[in-house]
């Protein structure tokens, strides 16, 4: 395999793993919200953020900031480690 290749093979291993851990990042989200009986639009009325933004969240197409994850976590009362739970 050349150099090129084996980058490129690399580079899109740890895309996937990323992808992956961000989608059960957004599980876990949609979770502890359902637990705690919350629509998307009234978690994110509460994180003062839009619902569309809470929706790309728990789907993966979007990141969060750590201010906005200890936001959450502060809501939804859970400690900020149960999101990055993904070995179920």
């Amino acid at each position: 395999m050349t150099t090129y290749k084996y980058l490129f093979v690399f580079k899109n291993n740890i895309m996937e793993s990323t992808n992956k851990k961000l989608q059960n990042f957004g599980k876990n989200i949609a979770k502890y919200r359902k637990q705690k009986k919350l629509t998307q639009n009234q978690l994110a009325e509460q994180l003062d953020i839009t619902r569309e933004h809470l929706a790309k969240i728990e789907t993966a197409k979007r990141g969060i900031s750590i201010n906005l994850l200890f936001k959450l976590s502060e809501t939804l009362n859970v400690p900020e480690k149960v999101f990055f739970d993904f070995e179920k």
